[in-house]
């Protein structure tokens, strides 16, 4: 579930092996610093000059969440995104500006990104999911407060934030909260025993963004133990009917590219509109790397076309 390549990246710790608490903690530290260096840019690309970015704290029932949000010049009330970074146990919302500042000021829209709690052992998949849901919910019903359209809200996440978004979209729908699209990227929405069986997990084991044991960490870290892995993957949710329509982009070259092949089928099998769009030879993550990935400057302009489309901007 890492994202970027190169840049002086601190030394991974062995995946397969059973990872301290703070072995990871002394990791994700070191490889986010990373993330968020002006120099990183060279892979991560530079944030559009049409949005100022900054960070804010979202006030939830006993805790506050870190957002980064990007906002446009153009007055408000905005549609609003809310965005998922990738990364599972490491990652930071800094790693998208590229995308999500072009977004804010192309739309325009105003987009805040998750600072989610990063997956360890003490704080699996379900508090991220949390952190994601929640923000979602506080903005919209201060909509007034973040200058935003609460009628006109969509998601947006990568990879991990992928899966966040997903479990959002369908609570969303289970409890009234109306969405206009949902955008998910090489999204890992499979975290059960059948998480690692497809084809392109097989046919791309070991590529420079996203390896067999680094899916195997994110499995064991991800879910609690004696939790629910099924309630935790979108792909085997019950009901997949009446979610907000979908864009699913797949990179060819990405050991979960069939998870979001799959749940493209699956939306759609339930009547939600879902669009799969597939980026020939890209790998894991390359949304977040249009230094590296020229794959990521189409993504980003048809994922542009998606949002103005269903959000009416």
């Amino acid at each position: 579930m890492t994202d970027i390549t190169a840049m002086g990246r601190p030394a991974e710790p062995d995946w397969s092996s059973t990872v301290t608490t703070e072995e990871l903690t002394a990791f994700r530290d070191a490889e986010n610093r990373v993330r968020a260096s002006a120099a990183a840019r060279v892979i991560t690309g530079e944030p559009d000059p049409g949005a100022t970015i900054g960070w804010q704290k979202a006030a939830l029932p006993g805790r506050e969440v870190p957002v980064r949000v990007y906002r446009p010049s153009a007055a408000g009330p905005l549609p609003l995104v809310i965005h998922v970074h990738g990364g599972g146990w490491v990652g930071t919302a800094a790693q998208s500006d590229w995308v999500n500042s072009h977004l804010a000021a192309h739309l325009p829209a105003l987009v805040v990104s998750v600072e989610h709690r990063l997956l360890d052992w003490e704080t699996p998949l379900p508090a991220a999911a949390d952190d994601g849901w929640d923000v979602l919910r506080h903005v919209v019903e201060h909509a007034e407060t973040w200058g935003v359209d609460p009628s006109r809200v969509a998601l947006f996440g990568e990879s991990c934030g992928g899966l966040i978004s997903a479990l959002a979209a369908v609570r969303a729908r289970r409890e009234g909260l109306p969405l206009r699209a949902q955008v998910l990227v090489n999204p890992a929405v499979d975290v059960t025993s059948t998480a690692l069986t497809y084809d392109s997990t097989a046919r791309f084991s070991q590529t420079p963004t996203l390896t067999l044991p680094q899916l195997r960490f994110f499995q064991r870290v991800a879910v609690p133990e004696g939790g629910d892995a099924r309630a935790l993957s979108p792909l085997y949710a019950d009901d997949l009917g009446g979610l907000a329509p979908a864009l699913v982009v797949v990179p060819t070259h990405d050991p979960l590219a069939d998870h979001g092949r799959r749940y493209a089928e699956r939306l759609q099998a339930a009547g939600t509109p879902a669009r799969l769009s597939e980026y020939p030879e890209a790998g894991h993550a390359f949304l977040s790397m249009p230094g590296m990935a020229p794959q990521a400057t189409p993504a980003r302009a048809e994922i542009l076309a998606f949002l103005r489309e269903h959000l009416g901007a």
